[in-house]
């Protein structure tokens, strides 16, 4: 399959319209569109490290969830970090394509696979007043809320939890992948009883219980590298060679 065709089915598959405005994802860089895709390496962050392991392990496309070029680039150097990976991204030949906030919101995506994940049933969106990103459905039995902490734990491989707890049990739990400090409400709204995210800020988790919330982190790397599975799932479907990379950079101390 050749990047422009591979592109346009990716195209298809996490349509732009459920994107936020704000956001800047798709085709990141590319020296030609008309190259073969062959080996796909899918990651969470484009970091350096991984662009360097698909240049030596003859990847030609790198897929990703954070966009590779978020910002405005000034000029294509090696003085920015973000300038000087997209080059060496065109250096060896490697095509670049970032799927955020589209893949976040779209039925199917991030937040219902977390949910999924988390063995969260009847998952419906709920948003933050400008998108329907999140999901909140029951579990399938209230339970005890540190059993639930280490449910979490298990199932994303996070190495710790942050828990601020507005009561001893769980039943009604709202998730949202990275950063859900601005869903608490919507949450609220929604009739959760816990939310789950990545990273929801001190100020928040300090007033969980003022607010009638528990509220849990689980990290924003854990809550979101599941995209590398579905990333893994599509490319065997289509017959291309895929493998997943371990982005996190982040060491717990």
């Amino acid at each position: 399959m050749k990047l422009n065709e591979f592109y346009a089915l990716l195209e298809e598959r996490i349509p732009k319209q459920y994107a936020c405005a704000w956001d800047n994802d798709g085709l990141m860089c590319a020296a030609d569109m008309n190259a073969e895709v062959r080996r796909v390496l899918c990651t969470l962050d484009v970091t350096e490290d991984a662009l360097r392991y698909a240049a030596a392990n003859g990847f030609d496309t790198v897929l990703s969830h954070h966009p590779l070029i978020f910002r405005p680039l000034g000029a294509l150097t090696p003085a920015h970090h973000i300038a000087r990976k997209a080059a060496f991204a065109l250096q060896n030949g490697i095509a670049v394509l970032s799927y955020h906030t589209r893949f976040d919101t779209m039925p199917g995506g991030m937040n219902d696979l977390l949910a999924a994940t988390l063995g969260i049933k009847d998952a419906a969106p709920f948003g933050d007043g400008e998108s329907d990103t999140g999901r909140v459905g029951s579990l399938p039995c209230e339970t005890d809320i540190y059993a639930f902490c280490a449910q979490i734990k298990t199932a994303l491989g996070s190495n710790a939890l942050l828990l601020a707890k507005a009561g001893n049990t769980v039943r009604r739990v709202a998730v949202l992948g990275g950063d859900g400090k601005d869903f608490i409400r919507g949450a609220i709204d929604a009739g959760a009883d816990t939310l789950v995210s990545g990273r929801l800020g001190y100020n928040c988790m300090a007033e969980a219980a003022e607010m009638g919330i528990s509220l849990i982190e689980a990290g924003h790397f854990f809550t979101e590298n599941i995209i590398c599975c579905f990333y893994l799932r599509l490319l065997a479907e289509l017959g291309i060679e895929g493998e997943a990379y371990d982005s996190n950079k982040i060491e717990l101390l």
